[in-house]
């Protein structure tokens, strides 16, 4: 794969979705890294970007961003925030991992996911805490959380979801489809093959928007990388 695929993976579908809700992670900002963790439990579901990013929106223009704001809305208040947004097909269900996870969180860590990140002994443990907030934050919100913090936080090592590894694959950049092993090649790649001014989250992100808009969908006439892809048709 060349150097000017690369340019055109991530200049297509590499802008991370944290800038494109104006959440500004390079802070480290407790705040701004709440904001995110909101971000990427609605991320989670089977749900189209576009709703998920009006969804937040909502929460934003209510001014629920914060665990404690949360709370205090309450169930019935959180189902409105989610229709609202059109994020009907999961809102009660929403309502409850929200406040379930947000209890745990004010609990255990006063609230701070910094406080996690400190206390965590490695990647895995980091993992492990997050998903121990509640039964809605699972390996995919986890992987979508962590991706972005990947520069920020040292223990965010997150591996590839197959989405990821999917798109990774088609363009011949990896051939291992474990996690981990996936993890060491794309990382490789990215060190060999680097964009100037853009970092591997970027990377990661192109993949795996290329992967679920396209790969998954078996798009390959539609897709602007179909070229250098070694499975379209």
């Amino acid at each position: 794969m060349k150097r000017e695929t690369t340019n055109l993976l991530i200049d297509k579908f590499g802008q991370k979705y944290s800038d494109v809700l104006g959440i500004n992670l390079e802070t480290k900002d407790d705040g701004e890294i709440f904001k995110w963790f909101l971000a990427s439990v609605l991320f989670g579901a089977p749900i189209t970007e576009s709703s998920v990013i009006r969804t937040y929106r909502c929460f934003e223009s209510h001014g629920v961003s914060t665990p404690e704001k949360i709370l205090e809305t309450g169930w019935q208040g959180l189902v409105d925030i989610l229709d609202e947004g059109g994020y009907t097909r999961y809102d009660f269900k929403t309502s409850d991992k929200l406040l379930e996870v947000m209890g745990n969180l004010l609990t255990r860590y006063k609230g701070s996911l910094n406080l996690i990140h400190e206390q965590a002994s490695d990647p895995s443990d980091l993992e492990k805490r997050l998903m121990d907030l509640g039964k809605g934050v699972g390996h995919v919100t986890v992987s979508i959380f962590l991706r972005e913090l990947r520069n920020l936080w040292k223990k965010a090592d997150s591996k590839p979801t197959p989405l990821v590894i999917l798109a990774a694959k088609n363009l011949g950049i990896i051939r291992e489809e474990s996690p981990e092993k996936a993890l060491e090649e794309l990382k490789e790649f990215w060190r060999k093959s680097r964009v100037p001014q853009k970092t591997f989250v970027n990377f990661e992100t192109a993949l795996l928007r290329l992967g679920k808009d396209f790969c998954r969908k078996g798009k390959c006439k539609q897709c602007v990388l179909k070229q250098y892809c070694l499975v379209a048709t």
